[in-house]
């Protein structure tokens, strides 16, 4: 532990899920009853738009309801008093981390609270419904969408991912499937350069043969006890 400075940390469903937010897959899942290419891919958008922004309308008032569990507390923590690098990469799109007070963050496939201007790219906070049809506050047409990255679109700021993880003396994946690319292979880019890695989760993930340490459990029980290991 002592020759690390430099963290990537992944986040997935899994961290948030402990608050209460239905993960994707799974009994009681998101995508239960739905098919993917029904909600979360351009064609559906373009198909039924407002089948679409219900759904998201949906998860973003459920945000409302839940508040940070202790591993999103702890991943804050870490961020407070890590004097090395730290970059939380989450592939959620809630904003528990935020309110939980983490400022080391990326939403690698968006966020609730973001909406996205179709006809002028222009990107806006947005709390509130999108399936009333709002103007964009840019362009004033009303072609508001989810600033959700869709199945078939690219990640936000690969770039800079890419290099935290050239960087970076170690990698941990929260609460994740180890099934959705190309965060699913962020382990295979770090072992190629022999970066220590590590794995919380409920139970193994598609990819955890490939971590050098996995501990299963609740994240809210793994989380704080990792962060307190490495701030001693």
């Amino acid at each position: 532990m002592a020759s690390i400075r430099n963290i990537v940390v992944l986040t997935g469903a899994g961290i948030s899920a402990e608050s209460g937010l239905a993960t994707f897959r799974g009994p009681g899942g998101l995508w239960e009853g739905h098919r993917v290419e029904d909600i979360c891919t351009p064609e559906a958008l373009a198909r039924d738009r407002a089948l679409v922004q219900n759904f998201y309308d949906l998860r973003r008032a459920a945000l409302r309801t839940v508040a940070p569990n202790p591993a999103h507390e702890a991943l804050a923590r870490l961020d407070r008093e890590w004097d090395g690098e730290l970059l939380i990469v989450t592939q959620n799109v809630d904003d528990l981390h935020e309110r939980a007070g983490a400022t080391r963050l990326l939403h690698m496939h968006g966020a609730l609270h973001s909406a996205l201007c179709e006809a002028c790219g222009e990107r806006t906070a947005w709390t509130e419904a999108l399936s009333d049809g709002p103007p964009c506050p840019g362009c004033g047409r009303a072609w508001l969408r989810p600033d959700i990255v869709f199945f078939g679109e690219m990640p936000y700021e690969m770039e800079r991912i890419y290099a935290a993880l050239q960087r970076c003396d170690l990698f941990v994946s929260i609460g994740t499937s180890g099934a959705v690319y190309p965060a699913a292979g962020f382990v295979q880019e770090v072992r190629s350069n022999g970066i220590q890695t590590l794995e919380m989760n409920l139970e193994p993930s598609a990819g955890s043969t490939l971590f050098d340490e996995s501990r299963l459990g609740p994240a809210s029980i793994l989380v704080p006890a990792w962060v307190e290991e490495m701030l001693q």
